[in-house]
């Protein structure tokens, strides 16, 4: 009986258990998933991303090589995930994030998500704005980001609640978020980002969700996939 080569397979379940654990995280987007270095790069050439979960071992063009042929700037997080503990030295030495050894279970690569999470807002705070404009039938309105108390997605938009008010913005939460002071505006449900100089205190709910009051007693859901943001572990 003739031998298989099981590599391919492997690395397609490998890409693939990646992309099912990425799948109900509400601030990731998979852009794409190769089988080879050269397929990567054909990707990464048509738009820049945040963060790359890399093999280093790939056909044709291996992993640091594809790192030596990027051309992005700023760089995306790299988390290396491979069988081969050997390449561990050299992945640190290229400015790797993170280098998940095979087989890993979810608890660790959330982990290393978490920290790719933080080096990302790290990287996009100096780009937090501090005026947003919304429009008002016939003229346009300039708010000051830190007078927003909390934000929900509505839609395709975004509705801000600000001193009582609310205004209707043409962006995705997701959107705003990338534009908000991550250390002072932050996710607590797939659909609520809140001000945390707003929150008064934060009650506990059934199956781990949370409750956070705000100090005009506004009342907002914490979901328990949010709440490792909002509280201490």
């Amino acid at each position: 009986m003739p031998d298989v080569d099981r590599s391919s397979d492997d690395e397609h379940l490998a890409r693939r258990r990646i992309a099912s654990l990425l799948k109900d995280e509400r601030d990731v987007e998979v852009i794409g998933m190769a089988s080879s270095g050269e397929e990567a790069l054909r990707i990464l050439e048509k738009q820049n991303v945040d963060l790359i979960f890399l093999d280093v071992r790939m056909p044709k063009m291996d992993g640091f090589e594809l790192l030596r042929a990027l051309d992005q700037e700023p760089a995306p997080v790299i988390i290396f995930v491979t069988a081969f503990d050997e390449h561990a030295i050299r992945a640190f030495d290229e400015q790797a994030l993170d280098y998940l050894l095979k087989p890993y279970d979810e608890e660790r690569f959330h982990k290393a998500l978490n920290r790719a999470r933080k080096q990302v807002r790290k990287r996009e705070a100096p780009k937090a704005v501090n005026r947003m404009a919304v429009k008002l039938e016939d003229r346009w309105l300039f708010l000051k980001v830190e007078d927003i108390d909390w934000i929900e997605a509505e839609g395709k938009y975004a509705r801000l609640h600000v001193r009582g008010s609310s205004y209707l913005r043409r962006e995705t939460l997701r959107q705003l978020e990338s534009q908000l002071d991550a250390e002072v505006f932050v996710r607590i449900h797939r659909s609520i980002i809140v001000n945390l100089d707003r929150i008064r205190e934060v009650r506990a709910m059934f199956h781990g969700d949370c409750e956070a009051i705000l100090r005009d007693g506004t009342k907002l859901t914490v979901s328990r996939r949010y709440r490792s943001r909002l509280l201490p572990s």
